[in-house]
């Protein structure tokens, strides 16, 4: 389990680094700035995303799930507003941020092998 999270950890902070080099909008001035910024968006993502999908659920209802992108990069925005050192030009660089870590996070849960796919084929007899 501790294996999982420091995986985790470290691949929201290579995601990280990876929008800053990518995308112009996210700023951070030192590569430590990632690994702080990576832990509080692990924290904001366990603490604070709960409860703003709570007292969002209309507007998610609504938009057919589509509001939770905006939570997302909602949550990158609460990190770089508390974390000095890591800054966001607005909205759609907090999404391509969101994308770039979700895309890293998901590849490494493969890699890792968190979670398998398995498809089981039955053959029913008709007697």
């Amino acid at each position: 389990m501790l294996y999982q999270m420091v995986l985790r950890l470290l691949l929201s902070a290579a995601g990280l680094g990876l929008a800053a080099v990518w995308l112009d909008g996210v700023h951070v001035t030192q590569a430590s700035t990632l690994f702080w910024a990576a832990l509080l968006l692990g924290i904001a993502n366990s603490v604070v995303r709960p409860v703003v999908i709570l007292l969002t659920l209309p507007a998610t209802v609504l938009t057919l799930g589509l509001f939770l992108l905006v939570i997302n990069a909602a949550m990158l925005g609460l990190v770089s507003w508390i974390l000095p050192g890591f800054a966001l030009d607005g909205f759609w660089a907090a999404l391509g941020a969101w994308v770039i870590v979700a895309l890293l996070q998901a590849l490494g849960t493969l890699l890792a092998g968190g979670k398998r796919f398995s498809i089981k084929v039955e053959r029913l007899d008709d007697r």
